[in-house]
């Protein structure tokens, strides 16, 4: 146990060490500010079990999303169009904030929630410029069944 050293800062220390912790604060508050993003795509995916809604800007970072699922619908409530609906509409609400203005509709799956969907978006003060249908086809299909022996 040694005697205790006692440092004394000079005036022009202080003053860089303030700076190099104000340059450290703006560089935090940077970080978490958003962009406001006038142009963004609007993912729809409607599948048997649930309807989920992606928004993203042009570059495909997502801004906000939103499932049936996630807003208490459960079972095969989820898959309903009504589900769909009010999801489009809670999306909507968070948008809100965003700025997004123009969007691109790109709707995937075969489930009911699909059109009631893209009919619940098109009700909102979005400016739809296209959809598009990005359910995957198969090229060849299913294998066929093997022939019967008799």
């Amino acid at each position: 146990m040694g005697k205790k050293r006692i440092v004394k800062e000079t005036v022009e220390e202080a003053a860089k060490a303030t700076e190099r912790i104000a340059e450290r604060q703006a560089a935090q508050v940077g970080k978490t500010t958003r962009t406001q993003a006038v142009r963004g795509r609007i993912y729809i995916r409607a599948s048997y079990n649930n309807t989920s809604v992606t928004v993203t800007d042009e570059t495909g970072n997502v801004i906000a999303w939103m499932s049936a699922g996630s807003l208490g619908f459960s079972g095969p409530k989820k898959s309903t169009p009504f589900a769909a609906s009010k999801v489009v509409e809670a999306i909507t609400e968070k948008l809100a904030k965003s700025g997004l203005t123009e969007v691109e509709v790109f709707a995937k799956g075969v489930g009911s929630g699909r059109d009631a969907a893209l009919r619940a978006l098109a009700a909102q003060n979005l400016q739809i410029t296209s959809i598009s249908d990005v359910t995957p086809i198969p090229h060849n299909g299913p294998r066929p069944r093997k022939s019967r022996r008799v």
